[in-house]
């Protein structure tokens, strides 16, 4: 016999506690939403106090509007806002909390206290709340206009939740992260934080930028604000400003990424693809960026109510937002010149800064920079470079027949510039190239310059690397991809959708040198590939495309594969270590790093340049004690 059950409604406390398994993970999960509501109230200073990692007691006072008494009781109670009212509402949600459920699901597994005071009330009302029974009480306090909550005990009621937390420090930790978060969101709110009696943060609103760089200080660190260029670009109804740290400052795991979407924190998986291709070319395997970004758009153009704790988000128009912040981070990244990294980082600006193109062409020879071959004419992408790369028509592969001029001679090496050294001093800063001029090699490994700040030092192979890579890329792009059929076809079994996909797709299939055909509607034929990629196994590049066409509206894994061939032939066509160069080579390739994208990594990720100013040259030898 079938045991057929009877269908009936869960108790309250049963669905509240139900809830408050998506809402309520660990404390750091309380923290978050109450800061959320905190925020909504118009909040201008917020204070968290915590004891033994917010497991025994946290409590979270904020100077907002404050709760109505009458609505206390009804503030604790499951699906109660006051955010939305209608469906409109919810698609265009602009506060950063509208379900009604935390305060509910918080008081399902703690003791909770909310003590609050309008405005124009006489006195506060508190309202108290234990998971056992979720019968509120209310009662009249003291306090100040606005509100605290303050949760005791959480988990007492659910045993096997309590034994998922972790060590007291690895619960603060998260609970930290989570307001450290919040404030990079809100520079004009103040967050205040203790733990077992002890100061933890005092951050003060920050009106201004000096003390908004402050803050990103206090939260990232120094170092992440000295190594950070500022964003600000506004395209299409899409605003993204904020820091991004440069690809030498690059992280060992993703513990420094805050991305943010009209005030909220957000961690997306279409923004973490459009951030790691905007840094593939300059950031070497298993390392990660740093950026503290805000994205802001029409509420209506993006659902928030796609997770339980709306930590992702959906995006209308997903392509658009993902080009645009691809886009911009790029260009952002190539931008960089070394003039602008041997600017003193500017605490002071939030905008881009303009960027210094350096000495005009030509003043170092033609077009200022080193030639790729004895034409001075960047071979086709999709050719062997058959020729051996040269300083001004020297051979790579053997040493030049005059060695480099003795440091006696420098006058004479630097006839062919616009200035003579000895003028250089006398010279207005503006004259002097960033990455200044060769007075030395060492080792047939480093160049070593002078500019206006120090001594520079160049690793010659990775610097001409990255400007032979950057030309094969113009040159693809210039040319395009050139195809090669298949002798035989190659079949593939996919599914109806990724067919449809490719045939909505076969115009941008056909120009990146593809040609598909379809063979029904499950199988698909390749039978043409891009020349260049004719090592690469078809199908599953085709496959791996296919599936980011389906979920980002775009891919660039054939780019991917051929910028790899790219950065080889640029690796061996490069010039190599113990190879003598002389004062004009040297110079050469310096001009040509300053008009370069990405001339601060070579192809692999490694930096190619190094400053030491003279401050760190007089503690060398103990200068000025």
């Amino acid at each position: 016999m079938t045991d057929v059950r009877a269908i009936h409604l869960l108790s309250p406390r049963l669905a509240n506690q139900i809830a408050a398994g998506e809402v309520v993970e660990r404390p750091s999960s309380v923290v978050k939403e109450l800061l959320e509501n905190c925020l909504d109230a118009g909040a201008k200073r917020i204070d968290i106090d915590v004891e033994q990692g917010g497991v025994k007691r946290l409590q979270i006072r904020d100077d907002g509007h404050g709760i109505a008494a009458d609505q206390l009781p009804l503030a604790l109670a499951r699906h109660a806002t006051s955010k939305i009212a209608i469906l409109e509402d919810l698609e265009g949600v602009a506060s950063l909390g509208f379900r009604g459920e935390a305060l509910a699901s918080i008081s399902s597994v703690s003791r909770l206290t909310l003590t609050s005071r309008t405005a124009d009330a006489e006195q506060a009302w508190q309202v108290e709340a234990e998971g056992r029974d979720m019968q509120p009480r209310v009662q009249p306090a003291a306090h100040p206009v606005g509100t605290t909550v303050e949760v005791c005990d959480l988990f007492f009621n659910t045993p096997a939740r309590r034994k998922f937390l972790r060590t007291e420090k690895t619960e603060f930790d998260h609970l930290q992260d989570v307001i450290k978060r919040m404030a990079l969101a809100r520079f004009d709110v103040g967050f205040h934080l203790r733990h077992n009696g002890k100061t933890i943060l005092a951050l003060h609103p920050a009106q201004d930028e000096v003390s908004q760089a402050r803050r990103i200080a206090a939260v990232c660190g120094d170092a992440f604000l000295e190594q950070a260029m500022p964003i600000n670009v506004e395209r299409n109804g899409l605003h993204l400003w904020g820091w991004v740290g440069l690809p030498t400052f690059s992280r060992s795991k993703a513990d420094m990424q805050h991305f943010y979407v009209n005030g909220r924190v957000v961690s997306d998986r279409l923004v973490a693809h459009a951030v790691r291709q905007a840094y593939r070319d300059v950031m070497y395997g298993g390392r990660h960026p740093a950026f503290v970004l805000f994205l802001e758009l029409d509420p209506a153009t993006v659902d928030v109510n796609v997770h339980p704790t709306k930590h992702e988000v959906r995006f209308r128009e997903n392509r658009s937002v993902h080009d645009f912040l691809y886009g911009t981070l790029h260009r952002a990244i190539a931008d960089v010149r070394p003039d602008d990294k041997l600017e003193p980082a500017s605490t002071l600006n939030l905008h881009a800064q303009p960027l210094v193109s350096g000495l005009e062409a030509g003043e170092f020879g033609p077009q200022g920079h080193i030639p790729l071959s004895n034409t001075d004419t960047p071979q086709p992408a999709f050719q062997p470079n058959t020729q051996s790369t040269s300083f001004n028509q020297s051979s790579y592969g053997q040493a030049p027949r005059q060695p480099a001029q003795a440091p006696t001679n420098y006058q004479d090496a630097y006839q062919a510039f616009a200035k003579p050294l000895d003028n250089l001093a006398e010279s207005a800063q503006e004259e002097i190239p960033p990455l200044g001029f060769a007075i030395a090699q060492l080792k047939g490994i480093y160049i070593l310059a002078e500019n206006q700040y120090g001594l520079v030092l160049v690793d010659m192979h990775a610097a001409h690397e990255r400007v032979m890579y950057e030309r094969l890329k113009l040159a693809m792009a210039n040319e395009g991809l050139r195809g090669q059929p298949l002798l035989v076809p190659e079949t593939l079994a996919l599914s109806e959708g990724e067919v449809d996909c490719a045939e909505q797709h076969a115009q941008w299939f056909t120009q990146m040198g593809f040609e598909l055909q379809g063979l029904g509607p499950e199988s698909l034929a390749i039978r043409q590939i891009p020349a260049l990629l004719k090592q690469a196994d078809a199908a599953e590049l085709v496959r791996d495309v296919l599936t980011d066409l389906m979920e980002y509206g775009t891919s660039d894994r054939i780019q991917a594969h051929t910028n790899e061939l790219l950065a080889t032939m640029s690796c061996h066509g490069a010039v190599r270590a113990n190879r003598r160069l002389t004062l004009i080579e040297m110079n050469a390739l310096l001009r040509d790093m300053e008009v370069t994208e990405r001339s601060g990594q070579c192809n692999h990720g490694r930096p190619t340049w190094t400053q030491l100013g003279m401050d760190e040259l007089d503690k060398l030898f103990l200068r000025g004690r």
